[in-house]
């Protein structure tokens, strides 16, 4: 086995397997992302094409030799690969060019493990390394002797590699305890929302693309931003107030990426969980990447992998302030409904078209109707203006009030518990109608 640098480790090679599925030259940019974001240091980069890999190094024995030409001359301490290695594959390069050996998949794992901040975001990144390590483990004890059955061949290496994973799979099984636990959690906190009657909008996207700066500039928030690759990683929550519907809660969700492993998907469930359960998802885009097209398929890749698809979206083009365009501008549905928004979250002027777009977006959820109260029902008249659910007040010759309300069904449906008057609520389909009949 080769020894391990005593320094950082980070001097980094990169490879990319180039094919006719995908643009090459945005693959190759955003894997030197990924590794710039990890803290690498990359020293040359290497480009290959391979129609079918080599079973036992991926790549052809030509490049196995430049590979290690260049580890010795560059003194790599690390090859990244922009692919995904299978065990064998990795430990027959590592003997090969005698340094660590990384596929995408360990590139983005460690990047995660760099960012978690949370208890949760920090148990979820170890449940995920621990697992894609578990078929790995063999590696580690290759200067060991392999049991291969009968007298004078047993040695002490299957028995280390046996502790090993035994070991692994009780620390995965108290993660996810732990994280079972913190789930409940996170389902109490989710239940109490909608007691409350708050509206949920989940922020998601492709990482870099603004969601953390759009949160910000929205909430006023102070969530990390960066321009790179998963500068945030833990989920955050934040209040919004919005005219007619009131506060709803704003989540900023962890950025996705083409080929998302599934071992970051499975972790993350339960946080992406935040997505699935919410009213309407602000799906935000870097309308100035050129392959933002691509990034929005990757995008519903994982949405329909978490079961998120069903949720309405609202596209919101980011960064347009890089494009010759009049902004914002809002693209509508068949129904008058808002269904794409160009902006830039550096712009707070452009705000004011997103807070009225959630509205439109969130008052399919709304009852309208009309409601006589009296005195008796002060405290009722008192709690719809606190939501911000009257339209319309006219005060009756006997003190009452003739009301029209504007209400989230749900925020309706909780009232009616503590005031059934509400049950008698005439409701009405169309408002400008209604209007035009009071006014006469």
């Amino acid at each position: 086995m080769f020894e391990r640098p005593k320094h950082g480790g980070d001097r980094s090679i990169l490879v990319q397997v180039n094919d006719d599925k995908s643009s090459n030259e945005s693959r190759l940019a955003e894997f030197q992302a990924l590794a710039l974001a990890a803290g690498a240091e990359v020293l040359e980069i290497v480009t290959t094409s391979r129609p079918v890999p080599n079973p036992k190094t991926y790549i052809g024995s030509g490049k196995v030799e430049e590979l290690q030409q260049l580890v010795s001359t560059l003194k790599a301490d690390l090859v990244l690969f922009n692919l995904e290695l299978s065990p064998a594959q990795e430990r027959n390069l590592e003997k090969i060019l005698q340094c660590r050996v990384i596929s995408r998949t360990g590139l983005i794992l460690d990047i995660f493990a760099q960012r978690a901040r949370t208890f949760e975001g920090k148990l979820q990144v170890e449940l995920a390394q621990l697992t894609h390590a578990s078929t790995r483990l063999v590696r580690g004890w290759t200067h060991l002797e392999r049991q291969k059955g009968g007298i004078g061949l047993r040695g002490p290496g299957e028995t280390q590699l046996e502790t090993d994973r035994r070991l692994l799979r009780q620390r995965i099984d108290t993660i996810k305890d732990k994280l079972e636990k913190v789930s409940q959690h996170r389902d109490l906190s989710r239940q109490s929302r909608e007691q409350k009657q708050m509206p949920t909008v989940a922020l998601v996207g492709y990482t870099n693309a603004g969601k953390s700066t759009l949160f910000n500039a929205l909430t006023g928030a102070a969530t990390f931003v960066a321009d790179q690759l998963f500068a945030t990683l833990d989920p955050t929550l934040r209040g919004l107030e919005l005219p007619v519907i009131g506060k709803v809660m704003l989540v900023d969700t962890v950025g996705f990426i083409r080929d998302l492993p599934h071992q970051l998907v499975n972790a993350f469930r339960a946080t992406l969980e935040e997505a699935t359960f919410s009213d309407l998802l602000l799906h935000v885009v870097d309308a100035s990447d050129p392959n933002h097209l691509d990034h929005q398929d990757a995008v519903s890749k994982v949405l329909t992998e978490i079961g998120a698809m069903q949720v309405p979206q609202l596209v919101i083009y980011n960064k347009c302030d890089k494009l010759p365009m009049a902004l914002p501008e809002i693209e509508l549905d068949a129904l008058g409904k808002p269904m794409r928004i160009w902006l830039s979250a550096y712009h707070p002027e452009h705000f004011d078209a997103v807070k009225q777009a959630l509205v439109d977006k969130l008052d399919q959820h709304l009852v309208t109707g009309c409601v006589d109260l009296d005195y008796s029902d002060a405290k009722l008249r008192a709690t719809l203006y606190n939501k911000k659910a009257i339209l319309q007040e006219t005060v009756l010759a006997d003190g009452s009030w003739k009301m029209t309300v504007q209400m989230p069904f749900a925020l309706w449906r909780y009232l009616c518990q503590s005031y059934p008057i509400l049950q008698k609520m005439k409701f009405i389909k169309d408002l400008t109608g209604l209007q035009k009949s009071q006014s006469n």
